[in-house]
């Protein structure tokens, strides 16, 4: 294994190319990025010193970071950046080499929950289902949440990626292992 860097690049670059990648390195810490970011004003969220620690092999404290999740991917920094470092893609790129080592947040293990249980990230509950039927609608749309023979075949695809056991997922429970009134143990 080499550097964070030479990972994000290379396994980055089978999904983005590793030019793509290498733009990590063309960050300058301007701070336009963490300036301009609407998650970075009601969290922890800096873009650049997230960056910083990839650029300097901070492997395990950028792993272990609560502030790697909180970005909502709405790409605001990638169109600002005056160097053209692919921000919002480098990020997703280290959040999933740190979910492949074990570091995930529980709300986004969360989120692997839903899908494999309604096949849907945000479920439509019944609030929603009773909109649907005043307009007229079925109360689900045709989706996974609607057809079971669907939401198996997501469920199939969770298994063969090994998706349900990144996020610990216990299919008995049909909820995140440890996970007792929505705290983790």
């Amino acid at each position: 294994m080499g550097t964070l860097y030479e990972e994000i690049v290379a396994y980055g670059g089978e999904v983005f190319g590793e030019e793509h990648m290498e733009t990590l390195l063309q960050c300058v810490q301007c701070g336009k990025c963490t300036g301009g970011c609407p998650s970075g004003r009601n969290t922890a969220l800096r873009t650049r010193k997230l960056f910083r620690m990839a650029q300097e092999d901070m492997r395990e404290e950028i792993f272990n970071a609560p502030e790697l999740w909180f970005c909502t991917t709405c790409f605001t920094c990638y169109e600002r950046c005056p160097k053209g470092v692919k921000t919002t893609d480098v990020i997703r790129i280290i959040r999933n080499l740190a979910a492949k080592e074990g570091h995930m947040s529980v709300p986004h293990r969360m989120i692997g929950v839903y899908v494999l249980k309604t096949g849907h990230a945000v479920p439509i509950g019944p609030d929603q289902m009773k909109i649907r039927e005043s307009l007229g609608l079925d109360s689900q749309p045709p989706t996974t949440q609607k057809y079971k023979e669907q939401l198996e075949q997501v469920q199939d695809i969770f298994r063969t990626t090994q998706f349900d056991a990144m996020i610990d997922f216990d299919w008995d429970k049909m909820d995140l292992r440890g996970k007792e009134g929505g705290e983790k143990k």
